[in-house]
């Protein structure tokens, strides 16, 4: 009767130490974070649903700086065999987040230069001002898509992922790679195609000037609408400055999109800085 009590005492404590011990609540809000991200990359890439994601890459990034408060987190970094590539990730994501503020700063430049030009009513000059701009499109586009070639060799790339905090870590490089990338490819990917028909001018056209739905607004691309508007100015298919009034109505709402991914990308550039420098302080403790 000992025998068999003694038996089950240890067979029980075995039991016990066998069951899984409950995610600290840091944890479980990074989780969250990172469960919310990934669910809204299948959205559709409108200005809105790009500004949510940055809004999302700000709670993810307060919620990791909790997460490099806590002991437990110290202690996984400290016995990391991946700490360097983590230490390398988060500084490539400061470097691309920073190249994303620098091309809607000089999108939003050349965006209120051509405005300001097409308030000269000079046609002749309009046009040159519109070609300029067309051009400076192009380069960007170019840069862009450099980037982006980088960028996905650099996402495909995944650590050593045994440790749970690493695992964490490594999710959210991961996904703010994904919604950076998104707000580029939001810019660069807009494409006319060499012989754009009159009629598919006029259809995308025609739906800047009448009252849109809610779902078309939301899937509205800012910078796309300019680039149709600037093609239709060069074809010169309809009256000129019928055209012109377009495309200041397409920059006025560019600009305003512009606005509102710096604010979101300055904030979260700010949180970006402020945990790298966590986690080096971490690692030099």
């Amino acid at each position: 009767m000992d025998s068999f009590a003694a038996n089950s005492k240890k067979s029980f404590h075995i039991r016990s130490n066998s069951l899984p011990s409950k995610a600290h609540p840091v944890v479980d809000e990074v989780n969250e974070n990172l469960c919310r991200l990934r669910a809204s990359e299948e959205a559709t890439s409108s200005s809105s649903s790009l500004c949510q994601k940055l809004d999302g890459l700000q709670d993810l990034q307060d919620s990791i700086d909790k997460l490099l408060l806590l002991p437990l987190t110290h202690q996984a970094l400290v016995d990391n065999k991946s700490v360097d590539e983590l230490l390398e990730g988060s500084l490539k994501i400061l470097d691309v987040c920073a190249l994303a503020k620098d091309v809607l700063s000089q999108m939003k430049e050349s965006a209120h230069e051509l405005e300001s030009a097409l308030r000269r009513k000079r046609r002749d000059q309009i046009l040159v001002d519109v070609q300029k701009y067309m051009n400076s499109r192009k380069l960007m586009k170019k840069a862009i898509h450099k980037v982006l070639k980088r960028m996905v060799t650099t996402s495909s790339q995944r650590g050593d992922e045994n440790s749970e905090i690493n695992s964490l870590l490594k999710g959210a490089e991961v996904i703010t790679f994904s919604a950076i990338e998104s707000l580029l490819c939001f810019i660069a990917e807009p494409k006319l195609p060499s012989k754009m028909s009159r009629w598919s001018l006029v259809s995308k056209l025609m739906q800047t000037k009448r009252v849109a739905s809610k779902e078309e607004e939301a899937n509205e691309n800012e910078v796309e609408m300019v680039d149709v508007a600037l093609h239709s100015i060069t074809n010169q298919k309809c009256d000129f400055f019928v055209q012109v009034e377009d495309v200041r109505n397409s920059l006025r709402k560019l600009e305003s999109c512009i606005n509102d991914f710096e604010e979101d990308l300055e904030s979260l550039y700010r949180r970006l800085v402020k945990n790298r420098v966590s986690f080096l302080n971490i690692l030099n403790y």
